[in-house]
């Protein structure tokens, strides 16, 4: 039995003309003797009435428990399964809208980010079996109890990669309103390009370097059960982008690799140098300190030990806490906001010599100050400015030949 997999995001799902072309790609599975599995998310986006966004607005006025925050949450996307089951039912095939939990997925009860315990498939296997097709609602799933919850924002995505392992899927489509995995954002870079495939580290650390790909959770799913995944355009006929092994992808031999793939960033950080007065040994790793701004629900990212300082970024939103806290233990500090990491990304550069030279003769080329640096087998960031954020993806994207 060949399953394919189909994620409609809110966009997706909103318009007449976009359910159209949902009915489109299930009757082109069909054609190619695939059974489509069909994960939708909630309508739209923030403002309009059943996006994710709008049911939690409506709470803003209260304090409310977790388990009653997931439960309005939960309702946008059983409003989108049952349209769209309804329309694909109008178009000629039979549908059934199943909540996460009608389909099987088995969560543990950390409401509003839980983690899949389990999925039972019998139920989508019998109306697969049926000749029918199963929408199902993405985001969410439900306690051994019986109380809903969500698997955290853009779960969605997690949700059709879960089936696409428990189903023993050919592949997982992930459908959107872009053609494909880009190699910059096209809103800043208008040279960015399409990407025919690109591997499962790389998306994953486009993903979690800042670029609205898909869910890093999913990718991980889906490299962990090597299915292959593809990103779409819903309402195009476009191939979009492949994401699968590396291996694979070199063995595609009009496919040259490059050194780097994409360039990814992440706005809006803020660098915070600590002066550290006594130059010991307890000073310099001080993992009280740390410790304290774990606790104070600061994330902290690019951390730099010396001798004499620490450096590492923080969100702009967290500058007030972490403020708070360095007066507390009357540090010395100095604190740069508004700042922006961007990171070039490619499996290519494993190995490489040079790489690191490129980019800081790229930035420096344009008169651009680098304020950190860090650096993985795969990956290359640099602190900057925020009004430099546009100039250094566009010449990091031209110093790689991307466009």
């Amino acid at each position: 039995m060949k399953i394919v997999i189909q994620k409609f995001g809110g966009t997706s799902v909103s318009s007449l003309d976009s359910r159209n072309n949902i009915v489109k790609k299930i009757k082109e599975a069909k054609g190619k003797g695939k059974n489509p599995v069909i994960v939708v998310s909630a309508m739209g986006r923030k403002g309009e009435p059943y996006a994710t966004d709008t049911l939690i607005g409506m709470l803003n006025e209260y304090k409310s428990a977790p388990r009653n925050l997931d439960l309005i949450m939960v309702c946008g996307e059983i409003i989108s399964s049952v349209i769209i089951a309804t329309h694909i039912k109008n178009e000629g095939w039979d549908a059934i809208p199943l909540t996460g939990g009608q389909a099987g997925i088995i969560t543990d009860n950390h409401f509003g980010n839980a983690n899949i315990k389990n999925v039972d498939t019998q139920v989508l296997l019998n109306i697969i079996k049926e000749g029918k097709v199963p929408v199902v609602t993405g985001f969410q799933g439900i306690t051994e109890h019986g109380d809903f919850t969500t698997l955290g924002r853009g779960g969605s995505d997690v949700t059709a990669s879960i089936l696409g392992e428990a189903l023993n899927a050919d592949s997982i489509e992930i459908y959107t309103d872009v053609d494909g995995v880009m190699t910059a954002d096209p809103r800043l870079v208008s040279s960015a390009k399409v990407l025919s495939a690109i591997d499962y580290n790389e998306v994953f650390q486009l993903a979690e370097y800042g670029a609205k790909v898909i869910h890093p959770r999913a990718i991980e799913v889906s490299m962990r059960c090597n299915i292959p995944l593809y990103i779409k355009n819903t309402n195009t006929d476009s191939p979009g982008t492949l994401i699968t092994n590396y291996n694979k992808i070199n063995l595609q031999k009009t496919l040259k690799y490059p050194v780097v793939t994409g360039i990814a960033h992440i706005p809006n950080r803020a660098q915070i140098k600590l002066k550290i007065k006594n130059q010991n040994i307890e000073s310099y790793f001080d993992p009280l300190f740390f410790t304290e701004i774990a606790n104070r629900n600061i994330s902290i990212d690019l951390i730099n030990l010396f001798p004499e300082e620490k450096v590492f970024i923080i969100d702009n939103n967290d500058i007030e806490k972490i403020e708070e806290l360095l007066k507390e233990n009357k540090y010395e500090y100095t604190i740069i906001d508004n700042c922006c990491k961007v990171t070039a990304i490619g499996n290519g550069m494993r190995g490489v010599p040079g790489v690191m030279a490129r980019i800081i003769s790229a930035l420096h080329r344009e008169g651009i100050q680098i304020l950190q640096t860090a650096d993985s087998h795969i990956t290359i960031s640099c602190l900057v400015n925020g009004k430099d954020t546009k100039t250094a993806i566009k010449v990091l994207h031209e110093e790689f030949n991307l466009g």
